[in-house]
């Protein structure tokens, strides 16, 4: 079972994460989601529990748990639904030019006679 992990420190790495789940049993995969350009932690993260029964027991007994100052928030993972990504709004403007109105704009201001 998947489990998600949030409110994290900033400090917290994988190595953290999976030490601090390690004893509900067999961890197969810790890890703290960054940030793609700092490499700084967002915060949160996921753990992967192979048996399900001590993945449900982390959560009841991890959930509101403080761990470096900060109430853990952990719940089980959901699938990340397709086309679930940001969007900034606003259109497309990038390759979905009109050429005839690229040629108007550079000629504007240039006192063609």
């Amino acid at each position: 079972m998947k489990i998600y992990v949030g409110n994290l420190a900033f400090s917290v790495d994988d190595k953290k994460l999976e030490s601090l789940f390690s004893q509900y049993g067999s961890i197969e995969e810790a890890t703290v989601i960054k940030d793609k350009f700092s490499g700084r932690s967002k915060g949160f993260g996921f753990i992967t529990i192979n048996d399900d029964d001590s993945a449900k027991k982390a959560i009841s007994e991890m959930n509101g748990k403080e761990t470096e100052g900060r109430k853990l928030t952990v719940n089980e993972a959901k699938p990340r639904e397709e086309g679930e990504r940001k969007s900034f709004g606003g259109p497309r403007r990038f390759g979905n030019r009109d050429p005839e109105q690229e040629q108007g704009s550079q000629n504007r201001g240039r006192g063609r006679y």
